[in-house]
């Protein structure tokens, strides 16, 4: 990953470190549910902050409409995404065509390729404490996901997304195939590499760093996700739960597709 988008995302994780209080009670695990709604298979993939374990072996694949529980420690933080387009049939062609990690089916920590849609997480290991968690297009998208807590509690969830970005991607920003196909969508930032669409430098405050066209064009599409780095109000989620669902392709995406 290229400086400039590792420093877009990493911004996320720093604002919470004032939220964050340590961790003060024994040792806990957290289940995750990853689904799979997309009428495609997936390759879901984890990364861990450093010093966090892996977990998953960082990846793994999941055909349409199947669903695997993974844990993670209490205090576990990282993130999940999908890769996309996968071929691991031979060592000197294996990869993905979008969250690729070094053409590797289990990820062991590699921080995969953008744009893809990031669900970013930090455990507590006391109980009494939340989670903290979002979802992030901050450098592009590739699928729309949802997370809920188990069970369900509306103020603990995420929704998916109102319209397909890749269908909607600007030509400057599109991640195109073999095929010629959109397979994900660059964030302006990952595109251009511009202070002013990366909130870096003189543009490295939420006073400096404001919404562009392109975050713009994302907010209205996912409007339950981070779409640059100093979104606001912030769409950050905070809950007591021991349990998640987190959902590629949830129902009635986009609009234009079938629900699986």
């Amino acid at each position: 990953m290229k400086l400039p988008e590792f420093v877009a995302t990493c911004s996320l994780f720093l604002t919470w470190n004032f939220m964050l209080f340590g961790h003060g009670a024994a040792e806990h695990t957290v289940t995750f549910n990853i689904q799979n709604k997309c009428p495609f298979p997936i390759w879901p993939a984890t990364a861990a902050n450093n010093g966090e374990p892996v977990i998953a072996d960082g990846g793994f694949s999941l055909p349409a409409g199947q669903t695997q529980r993974i844990s993670a420690p209490g205090s576990w933080s990282g993130r999940i995404w999908a890769r996309t387009g996968c071929n691991f049939a031979s060592n000197w062609s294996s990869g993905c065509e979008t969250g690729d990690c070094g053409g590797r089916v289990a990820c062991d920590g590699l921080i995969g390729t953008p744009p893809v849609t990031l669900v970013q997480l930090s455990l507590q290991a006391d109980k009494g404490k939340p989670n903290f968690y979002d979802v992030s297009v901050v450098d592009g998208y590739n699928l729309p996901i949802s997370v809920m807590s188990k069970p369900k509690a509306s103020n603990c969830s995420i929704g998916g997304c109102s319209k397909d970005l890749k269908t909607r991607c600007p030509a400057n920003l599109q991640v195109l195939n073999s095929k010629g196909e959109v397979v994900a969508c660059k964030s302006a930032c990952l595109a251009f590499d511009k202070d002013s669409f990366c909130c870096r430098n003189e543009y490295g405050s939420p006073a400096k760093c404001k919404p562009s066209v392109y975050s713009k064009l994302f907010k209205d599409a996912c409007p339950s996700y981070y779409s640059y780095a100093y979104d606001s109000p912030p769409p950050l989620v905070n809950c007591k739960f021991n349990e998640y669902v987190i959902t590629f392709c949830p129902s009635g995406w986009g609009g234009e597709h079938t629900s699986i």
